[in-house]
């Protein structure tokens, strides 16, 4: 009878620091916004730097195969208590995670400008964008690697090193930004790319401290050592056939995302500015949802190796219970205080006014959302990563095309283009649930067939 409260006990304590780590990486996002659109140029330097911001969330999502497989494998091998085979996860991880980022780094560098020309976004905005693409696509293996160790740290059930690592860096961005923003000290006035500077610096101080961690090991789980760390290719295949369907997902969301952040630019400047605005407010409505459900695929992950997948199935439900709360809580006030928010990163009454219309709107999919997040977390955790990306991307791409059509065919307003978008919100977490039901019934019912035999 005590195993629901300990399962309750273990969800939370790693959920909790994963949901602040994200508020604080949404924060750093959010103070350097706040900078650059008090500038003079700020509507402009926004909607550049939204649509900057928007390639670099696609090109991580491609790079994030490695980060998701080894934190699933990771988690898998903590819960069979094979450490030594954890540790080799990391290692590999941390090696492709350059092998692969590097070159896509370059790629992005050369590319910048007619990138950010796909949004159609005036000439201003466009070279603003362009300049900030450039340093933050050449800074990408940092935050990559940075990512990925984060995820070996979680599977291994630590999520508190990767917040106060992340607490580290947002002291040192909100100042860099400032200075680098607006020059001080001696430094020159970098404008708005002086906040990718700052981002990059400091999540390359970051990065540093994480790989100390993990050199210390945490957990039972180390890199340190001579072993394991040149390039496996079998360890890269059983790390790709989880992570690239999960990858392949996000790079479609992503996609899906450029697709609709393109729509919203024909709708004019400030609209692409009032749009990048609500998502970043929005984003910590999204919070409790991304930290349960890498919660769920971490404990999920961990009873599967145990060969205790009852114990993961209440683990879901419990996640589920608590984002959907939450998420609904932040929403509701998203909701009622959309006008308010919006004003706090801009003076345009235009951009504040079709901004708070369309985060009212966009607030009330929030519990679908957080269904959707936590149950596909835990079906990730079985090591069944293709049925949420074939769920989640029919999904999307029908709300964007849906969008699309809204905005491009009929000239609707920005409102109306996210009602069109979150139409189809509740298809996907009820589609979800019904495959981790089967997955978490099949795999019982091999466990129990296996004790039969033996």
């Amino acid at each position: 009878m005590t195993i629901v409260p300990t399962l309750r006990r273990r969800v939370f304590n790693l959920a909790w620091p994963v949901i602040a780590e994200n508020f604080l990486e949404t924060l750093l996002g959010l103070v350097d916004t706040y900078m650059v659109a008090h500038l003079a140029i700020g509507t402009l330097a926004v909607a550049g730097i939204g649509g900057a911001l928007q390639v670099l969330y696609f090109m991580i999502s491609i790079l994030s195969a490695l980060s998701i497989g080894s934190a699933v494998l990771v988690a898998q091998a903590v819960g069979a208590r094979n450490e030594r085979h954890a540790s080799d996860l990391a290692r590999q991880s941390l090696i492709w995670s350059v092998i692969v980022s590097v070159p896509l780094a370059i790629a992005g560098w050369f590319a910048a400008a007619p990138i950010i020309n796909l949004f159609g976004m005036e000439p201003a905005a466009a070279a603003i964008g362009a300049e900030y693409l450039r340093v933050t696509m050449g800074t990408i293996v940092v935050l990559v690697a940075l990512y990925i160790g984060g995820g070996v740290l979680r599977g291994a059930g630590d999520s508190r090193t990767p917040l106060v690592v992340t607490t580290i860096a947002n002291v040192i961005n909100a100042g860099l930004a400032y200075v680098l923003i607006n020059g001080a000290f001696g430094l020159p006035a970098l404008g708005p790319v002086g906040s990718a500077w700052a981002a990059f610096i400091a999540r390359a101080i970051a990065l540093v401290l994480l790989i100390a961690v993990l050199w210390r090991g945490r957990n039972g789980i180390s890199i340190r050592g001579s072993t394991a760390w040149r390039p496996d290719f079998s360890v890269a295949r059983r790390v790709m056939s989880i992570g690239v369907p999960a990858a392949l997902e996000q790079v479609i969301t992503s996609g899906a995302f450029f697709v609709f952040t393109a729509v919203v630019g024909r709708l004019g400047t400030e609209a692409l500015a009032a749009h990048r605005i609500a998502i970043n407010a929005l984003s910590l409505a999204f919070l409790p949802g991304f930290g349960f459900g890498i919660a769920a695929t971490a404990l999920v992950g961990q009873s599967m190796g145990a060969r205790r997948m009852d114990e993961g199935s209440q683990v879901a439900r419990i996640a589920t219970g608590w984002a959907v709360v939450w998420m609904g809580i932040i929403g509701a006030i998203f909701f009622f205080a959309a006008e308010p928010v919006m004003r706090l990163f801009t003076n345009d009454p235009l951009v504040a006014s079709s901004g708070a219309a369309g985060l009212r709107v966009m607030a009330i999919g929030t519990p679908f959302w957080a269904i959707g997040f936590t149950f596909a977390g835990a079906l990730r955790g079985t090591g069944d990563t293709r049925w949420p990306m074939w769920i989640n991307s029919v999904n999307i791409w029908t709300s964007v095309l849906l969008a699309a059509f809204v905005g491009l065919v009929l000239h609707s307003n920005l409102a109306i283009v996210w009602a069109a978008f979150i139409a189809t919100s509740p298809v996907a977490p009820l589609l979800v649930i019904v495959r981790f039901r089967r997955v978490a019934a099949r795999l019982m019912a091999e466990h129990a067939h296996s004790l039969a035999a033996a």
